[in-house]
């Protein structure tokens, strides 16, 4: 398997990640298929996903992934609690947010980057929330949201993940992910889940 890792100090694994955050635009769709369903179903860490969508969009993208899961996947809700094995997606035209006591949060506050939802508002109170515990993905989409959040993710200790631009539907956004940020892992989309199945539960990654 063609993961790429990059010696950052605090990049390494350690069997210490509590939760993981992944930020989606155009072509999230087929790139969360490939993903969620490798998720084992005692994943012992909550996820939670902003793909850009239509703010009218409905809750179709959380009830067919979560067909398709072993985990549950959801639309979070308004101070509920992010607890392992659940995965939360971002409500059409809310900014989904972690706060301190990892309980979630929702908002209309304005535009980020031109979304709302916006990754980097999820990855930026998720870095605050869970410091170096956290893991942060970005995968394809067709502008650069979540380029800054992955940055605190990473100056806060975090693990970066990039989705490798050439099996990117979209290349744009994990091209500005990589421009920005010194990242740890870039990996093939088919690699992604099966990385986080490894490394969420022992803190390591076994290429096979």
């Amino acid at each position: 398997m063609g993961q790429t890792e990059t010696d950052s100090g605090n990049g390494k694994a350690t069997g210490k990640y509590e939760a993981v955050v992944i930020g989606v635009s155009y072509g999230g769709l087929k790139a969360l298929e490939n993903i969620l369903p490798i998720i084992s179903s005692d994943f012992p860490a909550p996820i939670m996903v902003v793909q850009h969508q239509d703010p009218l969009a409905d809750d179709f993208l959380a009830k067919h992934l979560n067909r398709l899961s072993q985990v549950q996947v959801k639309v979070a809700e308004e101070k509920e609690k992010a607890v392992a094995g659940v995965v939360y997606l971002a409500p059409a035209n809310y900014h989904l947010l972690v706060e301190d006591n990892h309980t979630l949060s929702l908002s209309i506050d304005e535009k980020v980057n031109f979304a709302r939802p916006a990754i980097d508002v999820l990855f930026e109170s998720g870095a605050d929330a869970w410091q170096a515990r956290l893991i942060g993905v970005i995968l394809t989409g067709a502008n650069h949201d979540g380029s800054q959040g992955l940055q605190r993710i990473k100056k806060l200790g975090g693990l970066a993940i990039v989705q490798d631009p050439q099996t990117a539907q979209a290349q744009a956004m994990p091209e500005s992910a990589l421009a920005a940020t010194e990242v740890d892992y870039v990996l093939q989309l088919g690699e992604i889940g099966y990385f986080l199945n490894d490394i969420i539960g022992t803190g390591t990654f076994n290429d096979q």
